[in-house]
């Protein structure tokens, strides 16, 4: 409860200045978009060039790979060239990224759709899974001793030209 009563005025001072505590009023919008807007602009755009790119190539030499994974692949090759592109879009991927489960509830809503189908061949799923994921980590250990061993053969031959040139 106030112990002002109607019509009773507070002795405050005046505001002609902008108190510490008060943010300025904000600017009025125009219509030209911001750097950050250009930012994220261009970077979706990017991503979706190279999506668009490998779905292109997938069609036009109609190679069994899909085109996503061609624009992937492709973008790669691109970043590994000119690695100052992983800043421009690095927000926007973090931002995909995060929110990435939500890409797949189409595909759930498929499954569930299509429930009484892939009862009919869930002894091929299951099998087409096993396999594939032994398959995926055998090349991803194959992979990883490969690399290593370079790793080790790189280092090895520093070590010598290291002891060479003393």
């Amino acid at each position: 409860m106030s112990n002002l009563s109607p019509g009773t005025s507070c002795n405050l001072p005046p505001t002609s200045g902008n108190p510490v505590n008060v943010p300025p009023p904000a600017p009025v919008s125009s219509s030209q978009p911001t750097h950050g807007e250009w930012t994220v602009t261009l970077s979706l755009g990017i991503l979706l060039a190279f999506q668009c790119l490998g779905e292109a190539i997938s069609r036009v030499a109609r190679v069994p790979i899909p085109g996503p994974v061609i624009g992937m692949v492709l973008f790669l090759l691109l970043l590994s060239a000119a690695p100052s592109l992983t800043e421009q879009v690095e927000y926007v991927s973090r931002g995909l990224l995060n929110h990435l489960s939500l890409l797949f509830v189409p595909a759930g809503v498929g499954v569930m759709a299509l429930a009484n189908v892939m009862k009919a061949q869930l002894l091929a799923i299951a099998v087409a899974l096993v396999v594939s994921t032994i398959l995926s980590m055998a090349v991803a250990a194959l992979v990883s001793a490969a690399l290593m061993a370079r790793l080790e053969q790189k280092k090895a031959r520093a070590e010598a030209a290291k002891i060479h040139t003393a």
